[in-house]
């Protein structure tokens, strides 16, 4: 039997509503025909400048060859086959687009439920948070200019159906036009060089225009960004065996796994972050793990998270305080605590056993490791910041009871018309 204070606890991580909450920063995010442009968007690999790491060779696992254009998509690393994360590249673990990333890609999984967004929080919004892909030298390796460029030549009929009439990207004397190969900085220099940094990343033809070209340039972009935000308010991982035991079903659970919530609730402490219909406090912590080596050699050590990622959301132009942005609701912090050094975002736990590999680094396999590793308290040394946790002194019994119950959270996932491009009809 379950005592009266558990079930409480436990039931209160039934899911209720299947809804995302509204998104006051996009006036277009529950408009149906920005959705479908969205959908259009997130499979289109036409946005993306060279492949620049040499693993990415044509095999299995890569998206090209060094060197090739357009071959970068957001499915190409959130597989909507695979529940929206990464299990196409090589080692199921961090992402291999134009360059090896630095953290797992996450699942795109009922997101819509947060407010910031990435593991360190440096986005508020799913149209500021498409910047950093597009002009990141690892995954798009494009610019802001280029992708607007393609807008126009390409969606220009759809965007302008959703969003208004475009600027004249077409005119060379105020959008001079970029090749891929431009927009992604054609160069053989390895990650690391300080080549084509910076923002749009296409030899500075962005920031030669004048600020009102530059202001319609981002505008498209921002629109991109919220046609792709009204695609991912749709992908939701959906009610589970969990959420029918909690209804009423007494049977949708073993008891093995019915005594796997009572550890999660009481015993694991689990529900202290991961809370709520989705498991997830939406917050940011620091968990004691040391970084190790994971994918072809890659390792963060000094990987400040939180700290550093919200520093960088306050002091973006683009954040839901910003003039971009279609309204605010409060979800930027007021100051950076202390705590968050070395700390990173709590992930959702519906769908969880359907993931390749596991925290930020990726470096765990298994949602049994993932127990292991708070069980044990988490690493004695070797991350950034003070970690939060401590040892839970489970039995072998109930560790194993605790991921019984984990897996009990996966859903259905979305509805077959969200997995490929053209799926969504009017």
């Amino acid at each position: 039997d379950i005592d009266e204070q558990d079930w409480q606890k436990i039931s209160s991580l039934g899911l209720t509503e299947a809804a995302p909450p509204p998104d006051v920063t996009n006036a277009y995010a529950d408009d149906a025909a920005a959705a479908r442009l969205g959908q259009r968007f997130f499979f289109y690999a036409g946005f993306s400048g060279p492949l620049l790491e040499s693993d990415n060779d044509g095999e299995v696992g890569s998206l090209g060859t060094l060197g090739e254009t357009g071959r970068v998509s957001c499915a190409g690393c959130h597989v909507p086959e695979a529940g929206f994360l990464d299990d196409r590249s090589r080692g199921q673990q961090v992402s291999l687009a134009s360059g090896w990333t630095l953290r797992r890609t996450p699942s795109l999984l009922d997101v819509s439920q947060r407010k910031v967004l990435t593991w360190d929080g440096h986005a508020d919004s799913f149209q500021s948070q498409i910047f950093a892909v597009i002009e990141s030298e690892r995954e798009m390796n494009s610019s802001r200019l280029f992708v607007a460029q393609e807008v126009f030549r390409v969606f220009r009929s759809e965007y302008e159906a959703v969003f208004g009439e475009l600027p004249p990207l077409d005119d060379p004397l105020r959008f001079p036009p970029l090749l891929a190969a431009l927009a992604g900085c054609d160069r053989a220099a390895p990650l690391t060089a300080p080549v084509c940094r910076g923002r749009p990343g296409d030899a500075g033809i962005y920031d030669a225009l004048s600020a009102e070209d530059q202001d319609a340039v981002t505008r498209v972009v921002i629109n991109v960004g919220k046609a792709l935000g009204a695609y991912q308010r749709l992908l939701h991982c959906g009610p589970s065996r969990f959420d029918r035991w909690v209804d009423g079903d007494e049977d949708a659970l073993t008891a093995e796994e019915q005594r796997g919530a009572v550890v999660f609730v009481g015993k694991g402490g689990c529900v202290g972050c991961h809370s709520g219909p989705y498991f997830s406090d939406f917050g940011f912590h620091n968990v004691g793990l040391r970084p190790s080596v994971v994918a072809v050699a890659i390792i963060d050590k000094d990987d400040a998270g939180a700290s550093a990622g919200l520093a960088k959301l306050l002091a973006s132009p683009l954040n839901s305080a910003g003039v971009f942005s279609d309204g605010a609701d409060g979800r930027l912090p007021e100051v950076i605590a202390p705590e968050m050094e070395g700390a990173f975002a709590t992930p959702m736990l519906r769908c969880a056993s359907q993931r390749p590999s596991f925290m930020h680094t990726a470096q765990l396999g298994s949602l049994e490791s993932v127990v292991e590793f708070f069980n044990r308290g988490g690493d004695a040394r070797g991350y950034p910041g003070v970690s939060e946790i401590e040892p839970l002194d489970l039995s072998s019994t109930e560790r194993a009871e605790l991921v019984a119950f984990l897996k009990t959270l996966d859903g259905d996932g979305p509805s077959e018309e969200l997995l490929s491009p053209n799926g969504l009809q009017p």
